[in-house]
């Protein structure tokens, strides 16, 4: 979709707004050409001496009268369409915002995160004022220089008209020029910022890992070079834009130094009258807002399709996971891996190859493996985050594509290694996932996930802020969070990946005792590099490099001469050693 599409769908929506707003501003346009013949017309009376006194004051009332009008529309006609030029903005922001909700990993690999503000913000501005500000400025524009070149020509005298004329071909060239390079420099210019958003976001959000090396200079170097390109190529966009005043005031100089010649050339020679010629001159001086409008028209609507440019790709992007499955019911039955292989873009070797096991309903699943063995990629892929290159995933007797995502993913409440904490308080991150839930649930899901005493101790209990990303709280007390969120949560499958890696082995033994005990028929799979955490599981799964090696229960596996026993083995030496 262009520009121009976007604008008109969104005008033919809006129809009566700026139907309301053009009425306005050609009311404006028809009181503006009024006004210079009205004073021609009493400035000839004033030379004959046929104007009387009260001739004369009414003749002025009227013309003050035009001009509180025309004040009066042009307030009404801006509140008007930027109150409707706004909604442009809303719902581009929102239609962005729904389309980054549901794109799936691949997509978020490829547009960093900086950017995609720059979207939300700078380029959404620009596209909004090209469909509001640019749209009724050309309109305006448009219909003054119409009327104004009209009287000038067929009101005033059609020989002087056309000889002012000369100079615009000039300066619409010269308009097509600098169009050109206003779109070039704004796209570079919006780029940039861009590229320093992005920048910002990600200093900010890694700031305690940059204070911890040492790296703040460095930081501020490169900031200060994204910056300075920034504002270079923001002023090489202004200095574009700059170039069409020259050129409106050349063509208007011109246009003047020829009227003032021929005009009086004609009054001198009694072909035309003094009030005439003055007549013709306000309107000449009323072409400079026709001339500097469609250079400011010009600017918007360059700005806008070098933002439009960017946003177009992003909005039109398709979904990286397909969510065209037919079942919005929640899925039961057993979890069923078969054959599944997965490969990561760009990357020669397999995360998964050639994977089955079957998870019975209200059972849980163990899976334990060296580092990059693909333990988290297999819940990746159950959280349909990604899409296997072959094999099939059900749950009961459906595909898991066949379900739409909004419904599997309400049916799974997953806890991340690195879990997300909101700006918000301790029980809003707790019960977002259950926003109805009391104050006893909440406290009870904390307890269960044995964290309900770190939070009684903070200053304001539960209803203390968290900061961002969780930043007032220790790592194993965000992780113990999230675990209440998904148990409040209560999804028929819960999956922790390697969520106790944070806490100690007596709170993980109280977290695991709490689990199996209100399980109440919920599936279980529980990622570990922590063999204990698993040893309570129904069945354990050993992967390497994507495949399974080993699989059993914790005993079968202990009993066999695998990398599971000698794992525990190593293990249980380091806890020893460390209670030593």
């Amino acid at each position: 979709m262009s520009l121009s599409h976007l604008i008109g769908g969104f005008v033919l929506r809006h129809w009566r707004a700026y139907a309301a707003s053009g009425a306005m501003l050609a009311a404006i346009a028809a009181l503006g050409v009024w006004l210079p013949r009205q004073v021609g017309s009493l400035v000839d009376g004033l030379v004959a001496q046929t104007l009387n006194g009260a001739s004369l004051g009414r003749e002025i009332a009227w013309l003050l009268a035009a001009g509180v009008a025309i004040y009066g529309l042009r307030v009404a006609w801006r509140l008007l369409l930027y109150a409707t030029a706004y909604r442009l903005g809303v719902e581009l922001r929102v239609r962005l915002y729904e389309r980054l909700t549901v794109q799936g990993a691949s997509f978020f690999q490829q547009h960093r995160t900086g950017d995609l503000m720059a979207l939300a913000t700078n380029d959404i501005d620009a596209v909004e004022m090209a469909a509001g500000e640019a749209l009724l400025a050309g309109f305006d524009g448009t219909f003054t220089l119409v009327l104004v070149v009209g009287m000038m020509t067929l009101g005033v005298d059609w020989r002087l008209g056309l000889v002012v004329l000369l100079p615009f071909p000039a300066m619409a060239w010269a308009f097509w020029k600098i169009s050109n390079q206003v779109h070039t420099a704004s796209r570079q210019a919006l780029k940039a910022f861009g590229a320093l958003n992005d920048q910002v976001q990600e200093s900010l959000s890694g700031v305690r890992t940059l204070r911890s090396l040492g790296l703040e200079a460095r930081e501020s170097a490169r900031f200060a070079q994204l910056a300075d390109a920034a504002a270079r190529t923001s002023l090489a966009a202004q200095r574009s834009e700059a170039g069409f005043e020259p050129a409106v005031g050349l063509a208007l100089s011109t246009a003047v130094a020829l009227s003032l010649a021929f005009g009086g050339w004609l009054v001198w020679q009694g072909q035309m009258t003094v009030g005439q010629l003055t007549s013709f001159g306000m309107y000449l001086g009323q072409l400079i807002w026709p001339m500097f409008a469609m250079g400011w028209v010009l600017s918007l609507i360059e700005r806008g399709r070098a933002a439009w440019d960017r946003l177009a790709p992003v909005l039109e992007a398709p979904l990286s996971i397909d969510d065209h499955g037919r079942h919005d019911r929640a899925p039961a039955g057993a979890i069923v891996f078969d054959g599944v292989s997965f490969r990561y873009p760009g990357q020669a070797e397999p995360a998964l190859h050639d994977l089955s096991f079957t998870l019975p309903a209200g059972r849980s699943l163990g899976i334990v493996g060296a580092t990059g063995s693909g333990k988290s990629t297999l819940l990746k892929l159950l959280l349909r985050q990604w899409t296997p290159e072959a094999g099939h995933i059900r749950w009961g007797d459906v595909a898991l594509a066949d379900f739409t995502l909004c419904a599997l993913r309400q049916s799974m409440a997953w806890v991340a290694q690195e879990p997300f904490l909101f700006s918000a308080s301790v029980a809003q991150n707790i019960a977002l996932a259950a926003p109805q839930a009391t104050m006893m649930q909440i406290e009870q899901a904390a307890r269960l996930a044995c964290v309900h005493d770190d939070l009684a101790h903070l200053p304001a209990g539960y209803r203390t802020p968290v900061g961002e990303r969780g930043v007032t709280l220790s790592g194993g007390q965000r992780q113990r969070v999230a675990i209440a969120r998904a148990l409040l949560a209560d999804a028929p499958l819960l999956l922790l990946d390697d969520s106790l890696s944070a806490v100690d082995t007596e709170t993980e033994t109280r977290i695991r005792e709490a689990l199996r005990s209100q399980r109440h028929g919920r599936s279980v799979i529980i990622v570990s590099h922590r063999l204990s955490t698993v040893a309570d599981a129904d069945e354990i799964i050993v992967l390497r490099h994507g495949q399974v090696v080993e699989r059993g229960t914790h005993a079968n596996l202990l009993a066999a001469p695998g990398w599971y026993a000698r794992q525990w083995q190593v293990q249980q030496l380091q806890a020893s050693l460390d209670d030593d």
